[in-house]
């Protein structure tokens, strides 16, 4: 092979790593045309944003199907947020109406998984979070339960499960990995589940009163925990296992090193080292135990002594440890350790009355 044919495959190999182009302006301002809800109660709720004291179907089938909506492929681009360090994510970009494009304060992509928001009580949109979930199960959710699934109501259904399933992945797949899809059929719901929260952050907003493929208006919400037994234990498994690699990541490797051999002391285990290939260093633990073919051939151990109440200062089981590590001391060849020094005896106070101790603190 010629120097020119393997530079052709070199470069036919690699891939193009792709620059993003500045994001564009969705809309044009003023475009949106802005329409209120019809009134549907006596009072407004600005809790819920909606009239309360109306019929829960009227308020459903008032909704107005969104004007517009997000297309990554098109819409995604940098901003000043890229510039600025910015890791919020534009909630009108999501909904498919920001008029700034690269002008915007936000991020105009969506959420990255590996990069952690600064504060972990916000939403990706910088909405703060509340501690319990709405009576609605909408809003912007609670930060005392990570919930990455999201209730899709209202589907217009015209085939079987499987078919319904893929339109709904279809859609879906646009704002993240998708973990699992659950279509209840002939019941209009389906349950979808995202592998980050942050991603079913995005496509809950990106997806509110949007459509499918039969023009229905979607009824976008939080789903409540799954009562499945095995579920609740796959995901309690997972949130301690990204626990503790967080808690690993955040830990200095020297005093991991050093728990493991305060460890392996206790336990009986020596450490040693050994170098592999690429250079690092390895811990490669070792018994300090008897081969099993010396073991039986060794005598049986002699038959213990009861220890006897001990008379003095000491208890019987502080003799015994101390005989314990004299045995130690004397298997590693260091010798039984040198008594402690004596403190000087004090010379004896004089027979007189000096003239030091006369009015003195000392009696």
């Amino acid at each position: 092979m010629s120097a020119t044919e393997a530079e052709i495959q070199v470069a036919t190999t690699t891939k193009k790593v792709k620059k993003l182009k500045p994001a564009r302006k969705q809309v044009k301002p003023g475009e949106v045309e802005k329409k209120e809800a019809p009134q549907t109660g006596k009072e407004y709720n600005i809790w819920y944003n909606k009239w309360a004291g109306g019929d829960r179907e009227d308020s459903y089938s008032n909704k107005v199907k969104s004007q517009t909506r997000c297309n990554i492929k098109r819409d995604a681009g940098l901003t000043r947020a890229n510039t600025t360090g910015n890791k919020y994510c534009c909630l009108f970009f999501a909904r498919g109406c920001c008029p700034y494009g690269w002008e915007c304060e936000y991020l105009h992509m969506l959420p990255d998984e590996s990069t952690a928001l600064p504060d972990t009580s916000k939403d990706c949109f910088a909405r703060d979070k509340f501690a319990d979930y709405r009576d609605d199960m909408g809003g912007v959710g609670s930060f005392q339960r990570q919930n990455r699934t999201l209730y899709i109501g209202r589907i217009k259904e015209t085939g079987t499960g499987a078919e319904t399933e893929e339109v709904v992945r279809r859609h879906f797949k646009e704002w993240g990995k998708i973990e699992k899809i659950r279509v209840l059929q002939y019941r209009s719901v389906a349950f979808v589940t995202y592998e980050s929260e942050l991603n079913a952050q995005f496509a809950k907003e990106a997806m509110a009163c949007q459509s499918l493929d039969n023009d229905e208006i979607l009824n976008v919400r939080w789903a409540t925990e799954d009562p499945n037994p095995t579920s609740k234990v796959a995901e309690k498994r997972r949130l301690e296992e990204m626990g503790r690699e967080a808690i690993q990541a955040k830990m200095d490797p020297r005093i991991v090193d050093a728990v493991r051999a305060v460890r392996a002391l206790e336990e009986g285990v020596e450490l040693d080292d050994e170098v592999e290939e690429d250079g690092r260093e390895s811990k490669r633990q070792r018994l300090i135990e008897e081969p099993p073919e010396t073991a039986q051939e060794a005598s049986p151990p002699a038959p213990q002594e009861q220890p006897q109440p001990s008379t003095g200062i000491l208890s019987a089981d502080a003799l015994e440890g101390l005989k314990y590590f004299a045995e130690i001391r004397k298997k590693n060849g260091l010798g039984p350790a040198a008594p402690p020094p004596k403190a000087a005896a004090a010379p004896p106070p004089p027979a007189g009355l000096g003239l030091g101790d006369y009015a003195s603190d000392d009696e």
